[in-house]
């Protein structure tokens, strides 16, 4: 099959052609770009010179699939006439992720293209809802930091293990902030430092709140807090929250209860200790260990993925691959890049 990359100068995009030229199934015959349109892709990305690509401002030919790694809002421009064309389609940005259009503009400050597409798109965290994307037509991938914090955190929600008071502390490498220049991505600003941000909120808050809110009938009171850690890639998410004063389960039972709950996901691993940023440095791989603070009665889970591969591309792969009944770990079975 044919896919096509929209905005393959991205982190994200790079990834995602990485990714899919080892994939049996796609050839990707088009890629786009708004800066480099015109340059060989190996110009651009000399890592991809095995793909005898030229970038296009426009996507070319016929295709069969298409991955938008565009920013929002010009996300969602390119993205729907393709799926009235009822080309499947998977969206990187947060253009489709929440179903509320007022929750959208207050979050991400414009209006929405069309929100009449915002119900009918599919969140694409293909451990929750691996049924629903595999008859969707538009799939809307989850941010890298959701991802991370709604793994860890989704057994004991719908177990009701836990209160609804949620603190989820995450911390990120510097390429989330994509390859747009800022002061504060500077090697010079980050190296040696660690930065919190959007203590005010940040915009993957709601998305955050509307998955695990899907996941119990309680009101949930969600603590999120983000930071720029100097190192390339990779998430650590510290979710903690107290234990619900009918629970009885020993860390052995949660451990299995968390076991249990992803024994059909393959890219979902309960670690037997907590999990570090370079076990997942380069795979589709989440680890997640759960443990209590049996001194203040709180469950502490630590969640640990790659933000540009199971935070980005390598998700929206997964995605692709349910939304054509192919197997789900398909050109995703990578080991980490280790050290």
């Amino acid at each position: 099959m044919n896919a096509g990359i929209i905005n393959v100068t991205g982190y994200a995009g790079c990834e995602l052609a990485r990714i899919l030229y080892q994939h049996p199934e796609i050839s990707i015959t088009t890629v786009t770009g708004r800066s480099a349109a015109g340059e060989k892709l190996g110009a651009v990305f000399p890592h991809l010179s095995g793909l005898d690509l030229t970038i296009t401002s426009e996507l070319q030919g016929s295709v069969d699939v298409v991955f938008s790694a565009l920013p929002h809002k010009a996300s969602a421009e390119a993205v729907i006439p393709l799926v009235n064309q009822g080309i499947k389609t998977i969206d990187i940005s947060a253009d489709f992720r929440l179903k509320n259009k007022a929750e959208y503009a207050e979050w991400y400050g414009v209006e929405h293209p069309d929100p009449s597409f915002l119900e009918d798109s599919v969140y694409g965290l293909t451990e929750i809802h691996r049924d629903e994307i595999s008859d969707c037509i538009l799939t809307a991938n989850p941010g890298c930091y959701p991802t991370s914090a709604i793994l860890g955190l989704s057994p004991a929600v719908h177990h009701n293990l836990i209160t609804s008071d949620i603190i989820i502390d995450s911390k990120s490498g510097v390429s989330g902030a994509g390859r747009s220049l800022a002061l504060t991505t500077h090697y010079s600003e980050v190296n040696e430092n660690v930065m919190a941000y959007s203590l005010s909120g940040h915009r993957h808050l709601p998305e955050i709140t509307q998955e695990l809110g899907a996941l119990t009938e309680n009101i949930l009171n969600i603590t999120f807090l983000t930071h720029l850690i100097p190192m390339t890639r990779g998430i650590l998410s510290s979710c903690y929250a107290p234990i619900n004063p009918e629970n009885t389960k020993t860390v052995e039972e949660i451990r299995d209860m968390y076991k249990n709950f992803y024994q059909d996901s393959p890219f979902v691993e309960i670690t037997d200790a907590p999990p570090q940023t370079k076990h997942t440095l380069g795979n589709n791989n989440c680890l997640i260990y759960p443990t209590i603070d049996a001194r203040t009665n709180r469950l502490i889970v630590i969640s640990c993925i790659d933000n540009l591969v199971k935070g980005a591309a390598g998700m929206a792969v997964q995605n692709m691959n349910i939304m054509f009944g192919w197997p789900e770990d398909l050109a995703l079975k990578g080991l980490a890049v280790y050290p």
